[in-house]
């Protein structure tokens, strides 16, 4: 694959601001360090006594209180999943330094990541139900489980009435929330708040994540989530994420915001084909696009970091996209989401978190857990130390249950 030629395709946009809550830790540098570090954040659930299911471990968010972090009349109205991405927007905004105030309301936007939607205040709800009567259900929950919840609450109390919306294709839908966040700086919106969060620690959640049998049952928290490791048995479930400010590159240089933590280059998705089919799998042809997309070749690429999925098949579909479109073991892998579980909606934006840390350090984060790659996947995964290295670009790949496949191309 040779470097596309240039063209007249729109100047990217510019990531100005960072907002992180994620088991790893709350804020942008908390995070990072422990990422650097490889502190896992797996243990026990405690939201909950799991004793009674198979999955008992999982990544938690340690220190968060929504009392400290979000309007009191809001707590009541929406789910811990949309208490986070309140608080991590907060951050975000402040990061940017952006005056909200300065800009048009209808050129401010709203484009999130959900996949589990209110699964804990739908579960309080449904007990009051079927334990007491209709009449113990709160008005709330009709809009509280809903996917679309946290961006109708960002929108609101930030007075952005821009173009707003949700993507829900699980963990790819993080990118695809970012790939639709480009696509409306490039018609008008000069800053939208993009990323999105996920909560599903829940018994109902856990319930819904167990049917699709891709959960480890593994209960020694070093050996439960490994991805592309032979002993790979599943991925953990987690909550969290991050949330981005994405403004037009000529809204940032206009309030003088200076570089931000990068720009989005390249975005692309695709869809599997059916189990059984003989067609082969979206994720080579959807990196490539992305790469397309940004105007750059393989060889420009410093490091991928993975999806990850930590079961074997998937993970060796996964290697196998990878090495076929760069080359066996010809770019840096890895796969930090091993420190959280899978965050689902929040997983693909806290990695496009952690990329663009990566790019302004210089640094690769290696996967904890894992001693290498398997037998037969062709890749240069980074393993037991993160790698120091001039680091221009990375490619952020993604994938959701049922077929979804995303890809994003950030650049320093």
């Amino acid at each position: 694959m040779t470097r596309p030629a240039a063209s007249d395709r729109p100047e990217p946009p510019v990531v100005t601001g960072l907002g992180i809550i994620a088991p790893t830790g709350t804020g942008v540098e908390a995070h990072w360090a422990s990422v650097l570090a490889g502190k896992s954040a797996i243990g026990r659930i405690g939201r909950f006594d799991p004793s009674g299911y198979p999955v008992r471990l999982a990544g938690e968010i340690t220190g968060f209180t929504a009392q400290d972090a979000v309007p009191s009349r809001l707590i009541a109205q929406t789910d811990h999943w949309t208490h986070l991405a309140l608080a991590a927007a907060e951050a975000a905004l402040a990061d940017s330094g952006a005056d909200l105030s300065a800009l048009p309301e209808y050129e401010m936007a709203v484009v999130t990541s959900s996949s589990s939607g209110g699964t804990e205040f739908g579960q309080r709800e449904m007990e009051s139900l079927y334990t007491k009567s209709p009449s113990w259900v709160g008005v709330y929950q009709s809009i509280a489980w809903f996917y679309a919840a946290t961006t109708g609450q960002l929108s609101i109390r930030h007075g952005m009435r821009g173009p707003c919306g949700v993507l829900a294709n699980e963990q790819a839908g993080g990118l695809d929330a970012i790939g639709q966040a480009r696509r409306l700086t490039r018609t008008g919106s000069r800053l939208v708040v993009t990323g999105g969060t996920d909560a599903s620690l829940c018994p109902y959640g856990l319930t819904a994540q167990l049917a699709t049998g891709h959960l480890s049952t593994v209960q020694d928290p070093a050996r439960a989530y490994l991805p592309f490791d032979a002993d790979a048995s599943g991925h953990l479930p987690g909550e969290g994420g991050a949330v981005i400010i994405l403004e037009s590159a000529g809204s940032a240089r206009e309030r003088g915001a200076g570089p931000g933590y990068g720009r989005i280059l390249g975005y692309a998705a695709g869809f599997d084909p059916p189990p059984g089919s003989a067609r082969p799998r979206a994720l080579r042809r959807t990196a490539a696009q992305a790469l397309s997309d940004a105007g750059l070749a393989p060889d420009d690429i410093d490091v991928v970091f993975a999806d990850g999925a930590g079961r074997p098949a998937e993970d060796r579909a996964e290697a196998a996209a990878i090495s076929a479109l760069f080359g066996p073991g010809g770019v840096p892998v890895t796969a930090p989401k091993a420190l959280t579980g899978r965050l689902y909606g929040g997983g693909a934006p806290l990695d496009v978190a952690t990329a663009l840390l990566s790019l302004r350090d210089g640094v690769i984060p290696y996967t904890p857990g894992t001693a290498g790659p398997a037998p037969g996947y062709e890749i240069d995964l980074v393993v037991e130390a993160p790698r120091r290295r001039d680091l221009r670009h990375a490619l952020v790949l993604a994938r959701g249950h049922g077929g979804f496949n995303s890809a994003l191309v950030v650049g320093r």
